[in-house]
């Protein structure tokens, strides 16, 4: 038994190729998250062999009573997930601990630093590292981590979402005569700011539609109250409404569609990035060759939110003038839009050739006969 833990939906999903890759080595994973979204998400995505639990909390007694009764072999967590008892545990019984996709906000990184000795005594319980770029690798190293590589960003290798070709050409015929884009993964604060955007929007692109896709679905209805208290009119994708002409804001509140929504409009903003902070994923929408937008903080993809920025992928925005400007002047501009998306494909494809394979350095841990 191997388990695998993501925190939340992107994390997950990344490390479903090593899940298979474990499986098709006669081991069976037990794959751990924190959130309801990505529970409900990986109950569709895991394949025979694996099973989904909610990670337990970081308390000795609870997380020795989870070993106890999965007696993992191996244990793969991702990105940051640093928690001081259950690595003590794991440690304490001679299971193999990596991480994969490795990284440190600068925030983290300050944190930990306040505390060397503890900080290192953590990062050595990790059997291995594999960091999502060199800064990340510095950082662990310099933390105390002792076998630490970089390796690039895991999700350049997980595959783009699956959809259902009907419901996008459904959607298709319904704003082929309509201007687009999309607020993805947004969070609460930034569904005002795409309010004053789209009402700012209208002036030049009259028949405009904003696709909206809340990051947490449970908060739609909240969001709805306030496009309707800017005095735009919506529609919610899981009560089964389509958008109509008069539909201003198409709220997409459905479970694992962000990838459709990414196929039907190519002028994406990229959201908790004007609000909260730390950013969403843009490699997949990059991926599809979409033309990206996002604000100032995103953190949690500094070196990815570079990278798009200086290859003519992206653009940051600052507030909601700057995202109508720039919205604007893409739906304006095809010229513009088609460059930047192919900038966006280009950006992926240079990575996904280049980019070590994960597996490989996981390879000693993966051949060991499941315990």
């Amino acid at each position: 038994m191997a388990w695998l833990h993501g925190a939340s939906v992107g994390e997950s999903l990344s490390i479903l190729p090593i899940v298979a890759a474990l499986i098709a080595r006669g081991w069976k994973c037990v794959v751990t998250t924190g959130t309801v979204t990505s529970a409900k998400l990986l109950q569709e995505r895991l394949p025979d062999g694996a099973y989904h639990q909610f990670a337990p909390l970081d308390r000795r007694s609870w997380v020795n009573r989870f070993l106890n009764h999965w007696r993992p072999g191996l244990v793969v967590w991702t990105e940051s997930e640093l928690w001081p008892n259950s690595l003590s545990a794991i440690s304490k019984r001679g299971i193999p601990i990596a991480l994969v996709n490795a990284r440190l906000s600068d925030k983290a990184f300050n944190g930990w630093k306040r505390w060397p000795g503890f900080a290192r005594s953590v990062v050595n319980c990790f059997s291995i590292v594999l960091a999502q770029s060199d800064e990340d690798a510095v950082r662990f190293k310099s933390l105390g981590a002792q076998k630490v590589h970089m390796i690039g960003n895991l999700k350049f290798a997980s595959a783009a979402t699956d959809i259902d070709d009907d419901a996008l050409n459904t959607l298709r015929q319904i704003i082929v005569q309509r201007p687009a884009w999309l607020a993805a993964s947004i969070h609460p604060g930034e569904d005002s700011i795409v309010a004053t955007a789209h009402r700012s929007l209208k002036h030049a692109h009259g028949k405009l539609l904003t696709v909206v896709v809340p990051r947490h679905p449970d908060r739609a209805k909240l969001m709805r109250k306030t496009f309707e208290a800017a005095g735009l009119k919506s529609a919610m994708r899981s009560d089964g409404e389509m958008p109509s002409d008069q539909t201003d804001i198409y709220i997409a509140d459905t479970m694992g569609e962000l990838g459709l929504f990414y196929r039907l409009v190519d002028v994406v903003f990229v959201g908790k990035s004007l609000a909260v902070g730390g950013g969403q994923n843009p490699i997949e929408p990059a991926q599809l060759g979409c033309a990206l937008l996002f604000g100032p903080y995103m953190g949690n993809f500094r070196d990815t939110a570079s990278e798009l920025v200086s290859v003519g992928a992206a653009l940051q925005v600052n507030n909601a003038d700057e995202l109508a400007d720039q919205v604007s002047r893409l739906l304006s501009e095809q010229a513009s839009r088609a460059a930047m998306k192919a900038a966006a494909k280009a950006w992926f494809a240079s990575h996904s050739a280049s980019s070590p394979d994960t597996l490989a350095l996981l390879e000693p841990y993966l051949n060991k006969p499941s315990p």
